[in-house]
């Protein structure tokens, strides 16, 4: 080859063993193609194999290192030359050259290629490697081949996307994604008997703690709470969180279910303490229903909904507490699910119809306005109170809906509505707090009431606490609704957030003072203390004040003689009246209802009917 010119071209050939190949060149047993001497062919394939990025170690039948490259030695962070060493026995062997050796031997004896990821632990990090291992003979020498690849980006990529799938980022407890794999591995591959107790917990309102103190006392309560919950949970217990404040609790085993009852209890009891959240003093409550295995359900889906379902229970009635699932429970869940599916068909069907009750002047007996009733008429068409569906339209996020469903039936039957209760009696519709801190919905029912064409005739009635919370009612909504002329009016005043103080920064048209402070009002001091105070600062502002629930001439001569509220809506004057049901002089249905000391009153009392309307 010496005659041949230099080339610095090197190819590689399909078929190992062909020894000749023209111009000169010559091919050895590897398979390489080359044209310089044999000592620079290896000087060359020395340099090659030292500058691969890839770790390449090749040890014979004792495990023993007879190449080290550059980058294998920089992976057990040795010198190349150590390893060797090492392996020979003049060298202390790390742990990880030990495994490698020990491999070597099994891998030789079974003779098949092996794939293995290998940790190497460094100065600053833990680094993964995948590492092929090929057996290869080589001048009647078994040797194990070997090449190694860094992957320990990768590793952390997935180590990253495994953490975001199966474990919360706030507050770093499993998803439910993990919980429920655990309960179904613990039903599935459980000895008998298997028991173990499913926890649903959910905080208390906790929408007022993010709009009084924003979201981020929010989340950190959230992590608070997890805290608290994780605090004294055995090995074989399990937390998660599921959604936003909402987490799930896994006790296994359990014994009975006063165990259970009395771990829930010091649960609560924990979380009633006080949370110090970046410099607050936050108090917060949660409610909490559990179900057991297997005696609330087979499978954890089961379990899930009857601990959901147990929750729910105890959040419409006290919150704060806990309930163990129980089969009558089951029975009310399938009825909210018929309601919830009747409600939703309704709206669709637009199966939803007005009764109204008007607010009388209670000295001259004629008609200031009407409220706007709705009521939802069944799939046999019985009409039902609103109390078996408007909260839970709240809770579906249906009542956007149905409110705009109401307006557009009070202004179906406007040309009645006149005829009965006279043109200038103004009409109060009901707006959930909720609705009314929702600038987006607030914005479209104005423009809604903008074109009826006659906006200043309406009156928005809303709850206390849309103007005590930290909403955007007061601050974006009222100026729109004033722009447009609409009143506004201040609903079951007394049974929430109220206070005098709060009532004086309340830009309001009217106050209607709850019912619970008008029954037996003539039998109650100390009612009647409260009434004189809201009726004093109410005129001072210049609100109206409406007593709300009037049943009674015995209520209604205690206003009359006692106050100087002039306005009143109730039973007493007329119970909700349905326009369609009118006839001309036809009495309302509020004419049979009489208690004995008001018989004689109100016999002589006007009733409604199309042709007169009310005290006109």
């Amino acid at each position: 080859m010496s005659g041949a010119p230099e080339r610095s071209k090197m190819s590689v050939v399909a078929s190992e063993g062909a020894t000749l190949a023209s111009d000169g060149l010559q091919i050895d047993r590897t398979g390489l193609c080359f044209n310089d001497s044999i000592s620079a062919r290896l000087n060359f394939l020395s340099k090659v194999v030292g500058s691969l990025p890839a770790g390449v170690t090749v040890q014979d039948e004792e495990g023993n290192f007879v190449l080290v490259n550059a980058a294998a030695a920089a992976q057990f962070n040795m010198p190349a030359r150590d390893i060797v060493e090492a392996t020979s026995g003049t060298r202390f062997l790390s742990g990880e050259l030990n495994n490698r050796r020990h491999l070597a031997r099994r891998v030789l004896q079974s003779a098949k290629t092996r794939i293995s990821e290998e940790l190497i632990q460094t100065d600053h990090a833990t680094k993964s490697y995948l590492t092929t291992h090929k057996p290869v003979l080589i001048s009647n020498r078994k040797l194990l081949l070997s090449s190694s690849v860094d992957i320990s980006r990768q590793k952390a990529i997935e180590q990253e996307l495994f953490r975001c799938a199966y474990y919360d980022e706030l507050t770093g407890l499993p998803t439910r994604r993990v919980i429920e794999q655990h309960a179904n591995s613990l039903i599935r591959e459980g000895r008998s008997p298997v028991r173990f107790a499913v926890a649903f917990l959910d905080i208390d309102n906790f929408k007022h703690i993010n709009d009084y103190y924003g979201h981020a006392s929010g989340d950190g309560l959230l992590v608070e709470v997890a805290r608290r919950l994780g605090l004294g949970l055995r090995a074989t217990d399990m937390l998660s969180r599921i959604s936003g404040d909402e987490f799930l609790l896994l006790l296994n085993p359990v014994e009975s279910d006063a165990e259970v009852a009395e771990y829930i209890e010091f649960v609560l009891q924990r979380l009633k303490a006080p949370f110090f959240i970046d410099g607050s003093e936050l108090f917060a409550s949660a409610s909490i229903g559990v179900s057991i295995y297997p005696d609330h359900g087979s499978s954890y889906d089961v379990l899930r909904q009857n601990a959901d379902t147990a929750m729910y229970r105890i959040k419409n009635e006290t919150k704060g507490a806990a309930a163990i699932f129980d089969s009558g429970m089951q029975h009310e869940a399938l009825t909210r699910m018929e309601i919830e599916q009747s409600l939703r068909l309704a709206i669709l069907d637009k199966r939803f119809c007005c009764a109204f009750q008007p607010k009388v002047d209670i000295e001259t007996r004629q008609v200031k306005g009407i409220e706007a009733l709705v009521r939802l008429r069944d799939d046999e068409g019985i009409i039902q109170e609103p109390g078996t569906f408007i909260d839970l339209a709240v809770e579906l996020g249906l009542i956007d809906d149905l409110t705009h469903l109401v307006l557009a039936e009070i202004m179906r039957s406007i040309d009645l509505i006149d005829d009965t209760f006279g043109a200038g009696a103004g009409i109060s519709i009901n707006v959930a707090a909720k609705q009314a801190g929702n600038v987006a919905f607030m914005t479209s029912f104005a423009r809604a009431l903008e074109r009826t064409g006659c906006p200043a005739r309406f009156i928005v009635e809303v709850t206390e606490d849309a103007f005590v919370a930290k909403t955007r009612f007061q601050t974006e909504i009222l100026p729109i609704l004033r722009r447009l002329g609409v009143g506004i009016s201040i609903d079951d005043f007394g049974i929430g957030y109220s206070s005098l103080s709060a009532l004086a920064d309340i830009t309001a048209d009217e106050i209607k003072i709850d019912r619970s402070f008008i029954v037996d009002i003539h039998k109650r001091p100390r009612s009647q203390g409260i009434l004189k105070a809201i009726e004093s600062l109410s005129e001072a502002l210049g609100m109206t004040v409406i007593a709300e629930g009037v049943e009674t001439f015995e209520e209604l001569a205690y206003l009359q003689a006692a106050t100087r509220i002039r306005y009143a809506q109730g039973f007493y004057f007329s119970e909700p009246v349905f326009l369609e049901g009118l006839k001309p002089g036809r009495r309302t249905a509020s004419e049979g209802r009489k208690s004995p000391a008001s018989r004689a009153v109100q016999e002589s009392r006007p009733a409604y009917s199309r042709a007169t309307g009310y005290g006109r």
